[in-house]
């Protein structure tokens, strides 16, 4: 059985979310699938009704002003995964997570912005032509992280 400290540790985050909805579903997500924390970049929301476990209050919560300040406070050890559309992105199915990272969304209708793309150390996407609503492909990734951990026990 593998323990905490040898799995390492990840956030999840959103930048420049557009709903409260999926923020507190992708919260709500990232607390079932044991994130260590959760933040925002940007917009900021509130407690929401949709985080039905409270996840708010079970991990930490940051909020970053801008992705510059986000990204200066990175974990120490931890890789920016950033989940975008983009030519130089790898297939998460092919995917190795890094042990100690933080995951950033965009939203739906912009995506990434162009230095958070040019700073992430690894990109994902999914084999879909369209994108996908930001709450479900952090639930992806998340679950992607777990089933690739508990297959390496």
């Amino acid at each position: 059985m593998i323990n905490n400290l040898e799995q390492g540790f990840f956030g999840i985050g959103i930048q420049n979310g557009k709903t409260p909805e999926n923020l507190g579903v992708l919260w709500r997500s990232a607390q079932n699938m044991g994130a260590s924390f959760i933040f925002t970049i940007g917009n900021r929301y509130a407690k929401q009704a949709c985080d039905t476990h409270k996840a708010t209050g079970a991990m930490p919560y940051f909020h970053y002003k801008n992705f510059d300040d986000f990204f200066n406070n990175l974990p120490k050890g931890a890789m920016l995964v950033g989940v975008e559309l983009d030519e130089k992105s790898v297939q998460l199915e092919t995917f190795k997570h890094p042990r100690r990272c933080v995951y950033l969304l965009g939203a739906e209708d912009h995506g990434l912005s162009k230095l958070a793309i040019e700073k992430s150390h690894h990109l994902v996407k999914f084999k879909s032509e369209l994108s996908l609503n930001v709450s479900v492909a952090g639930s992806i990734v998340m679950y992607d992280r777990q089933a690739k951990i508990n297959f390496n026990l």
